[in-house]
């Protein structure tokens, strides 16, 4: 019972670490516009992050995460090793003002501490992994196109507008974006680590895992540590989001922020847990590119790349490690 408090209490620093270190996705543009302080704005995506909670009910990314890897193959050693990989890595991306995955890193962690277990790929629920990996690619590259196509349709309909009155409604647009873009978030990463939770509550009850069966105390949990870690802010990787990506306008800050969400709001209905920072990133670069290709610094997107696609191989090899050190001692 005192391994499963410490696992579950671990599970939430690591929600609040996410929102934390993901708090930029949501507010990097809106800051970088000046339309909100980045007091009001990380206020304003925390309350969105939270009444997610009251739109997406299915949880159906946390079912994703949870059937990763196949139940018999997971014990709590298992589960605690992937969030304290996870945790880790979180944390030194951060450090550094890399915005990597956070959902990734505990998709990595989970894996690489239950093949240590077992010594064995088998583990591993294929299909669910293979579009997790197929999305580390695809949610930039829908977030660009998006964004893209929807700045050049915003200037085609206002390029007869006044360009000051323009600027305010594009500034107040930003409000309405940036909350859609927040509620996405909220909706997306808190269901990770709901995952994790139920499964190692079927685990310690001897039950069959079934989202349907989630304890209500559970999303309500991650869900307000999501809120509360956004509201901590991550101001390194808001400069990096924000500025060094590609400078950005509120009405390229409304376009970023509506590819964002429709992408991550379409990506959680259909259960494919995705990264917000993959996501924004994508939706900045695709901005950025309707004034020019050069407009996007594409050294800082090669090295952003990198980072996505060392997480999941980096966060399993540290759990694998992290999986034997805890089996030495328990």
């Amino acid at each position: 019972m005192t391994l499963l408090i410490f696992i579950i209490a671990l599970a939430v620093i690591f929600d609040f670490i996410n929102g934390f270190h993901d708090s930029a996705n949501s507010i990097a543009t809106i800051v970088s516009t000046k339309v909100l302080t980045p007091f009001q704005a990380v206020v304003w995506a925390a309350l969105f992050n939270f009444l997610a909670y009251f739109i997406f009910r299915e949880h159906k990314v946390a079912n994703t995460i949870a059937k990763t890897i196949y139940e018999q193959y997971i014990d709590l050693h298992v589960i605690l090793a992937g969030i304290i990989s996870a945790i880790i890595w979180n944390l030194l991306t951060w450090w550094y003002g890399i915005p990597s995955s956070s959902s990734h890193t505990l998709i990595g962690g989970f894996i690489g501490a239950a093949v240590a277990k077992v010594g064995s790929w088998q583990v591993i629920v294929m299909s669910n992994l293979y579009k997790t990996v197929l999305f580390i690619f695809l949610s930039p590259v829908i977030g660009m196109v998006l964004a893209f196509i929807i700045t050049l349709a915003i200037v085609w309909i206002s390029r007869k507008a006044n360009p000051y009155k323009a600027d305010r409604w594009f500034r107040r647009l930003q409000l309405a974006s940036s909350a859609a873009f927040s509620l996405g978030h909220g909706g997306n990463d808190a269901q990770k680590v709901m995952g994790l939770i139920g499964v190692a509550l079927a685990y310690h009850n001897g039950t069959k895992f079934d989202i349907a069966h989630l304890p209500h105390w559970v999303p309500i949990v991650c869900y307000s540590a999501i809120a509360l870690g956004t509201m901590s802010g991550g101001w390194k990787i808001v400069k990096t989001m924000g500025t060094r990506i590609t400078k950005v306008t509120p009405l390229e800050g409304v376009s970023a922020e509506t590819a964002g969400a429709a992408t991550l709001i379409l990506t959680e209905r259909l259960g494919i847990p995705v990264s917000t920072t993959h996501t924004i990133a994508g939706a900045i670069m695709g901005v950025g590119a309707t004034k020019r290709l050069s407009a996007v610094r594409w050294g800082v997107t090669v090295n952003l790349l990198w980072a996505w696609v060392l997480t999941i191989p980096v966060s399993a090899l540290m759990a694998s490690g992290i999986y034997f050190v805890l089996h030495l001692f328990f």
